[in-house]
């Protein structure tokens, strides 16, 4: 008798429909509050996708910020992108001309502290010492440059996990002249920074 009431226990169980929270609503995360208004608050978690926001940032320097739609994130980087490509072409090509000159001085024999180059008057020392100056500011120049693609990488991702961060509208700062009278001191002036939260 045990075994019939747990076979239709278990017929019962299995028949019967698994209920559980849907979460698969259009409009994302959503609140409907029934009252004398409808209220529907909608989640920035299903419009902002910090994965996303990271993966355009990385295809295309840029693409994150625009996705997050802070376009005026997009003057800061190409703006560092393009004088760092500057600095680099700069460097790049004064390492090409004093190391062009100084194969020249050594495949002419040039290579005493006396010897000079016709074209630049540098000594051989000085132009090793121009050549690896050049060089090193050029490779510093590159690592800035990778340094400015992940850091920007980084501002679309953190910028897009921030979209959903709840903000009191209530938060005020303000910074306001102040007048303290004191019997020691006398009369004091300054500035304060006051937080209302």
């Amino acid at each position: 008798m045990k075994t019939i009431y747990g076979i239709l226990f278990l017929l019962f169980l299995v028949a019967s429909p698994a209920l559980a929270q849907d979460n698969d609503t259009p409009e994302g995360d959503s609140l409907i509050v029934e009252s004398q208004d409808t209220v529907l608050l909608k989640s920035y978690a299903a419009r902002y996708n910090p994965r996303k926001a990271l993966l355009y940032a990385a295809v295309l320097p840029g693409l994150g910020q625009i996705y997050n739609k802070k376009y005026w994130k997009l003057p800061l980087v190409y703006g560092g992108f393009i004088a760092l490509g500057y600095a680099v072409n700069f460097y790049q090509t004064g390492y090409t001309k004093y190391k062009g000159h100084l194969f020249y001085n050594l495949e002419n024999g040039l290579s005493g502290d006396g010897d000079l180059n016709p074209d630049t008057k540098f000594t051989t020392s000085t132009l090793r010492t121009l050549v690896t100056r050049y060089r090193r500011e050029r490779d510093f120049m590159l690592i800035l440059m990778g340094g400015m693609y992940l850091l920007q990488i980084v501002d679309a991702h953190v910028d897009a996990h921030l979209k959903e961060f709840d903000l009191n509208p209530r938060l005020q700062v303000s910074i306001e002249p102040t007048m303290y009278q004191d019997s020691m001191l006398g009369r004091q002036t300054g500035v304060s920074l006051y937080l209302k939260f």
